[in-house]
């Protein structure tokens, strides 16, 4: 499947094989146990994201994984927003500070 990631003005297709939705559950489990104990969102603590939030904290990792040139984690991630919210095409990473106003489409 192809996530289509909008950062700002700029469109970055990502490939999301069904090998790797398969595959990462293990990674996937370990991104959820460390958001279980509560996350802070910008300048938000979430006691308990729900799955909307999850995938944005994801999201904003995604960012610094694209920022930094980890293909890898772009991939873990996208796959990760992909298996959690499974109808989303596009995700509209925010770039102001606020991951809260990250959206999926």
């Amino acid at each position: 499947m192809l996530l289509q990631i909008q950062i700002a003005d700029k469109q970055f297709p990502v490939e999301v094989s069904d090998d790797m939705l398969q595959q990462a559950d293990d990674f996937f489990a370990r991104l959820d146990k460390d958001m279980d104990a509560g996350w802070q969102m910008s300048r938000a603590w979430v006691q308990s994201p729900n799955t909307v939030q999850r995938c944005q904290i994801v999201a904003d990792r995604l960012l610094t994984a694209m920022h930094t040139g980890n293909a890898a984690m772009v991939g873990l991630a996208s796959a990760y927003i992909v298996k959690r919210m499974q109808n989303v095409r596009v995700v509209n990473i925010d770039t102001t500070g606020d991951m809260m106003q990250t959206s999926f489409s």
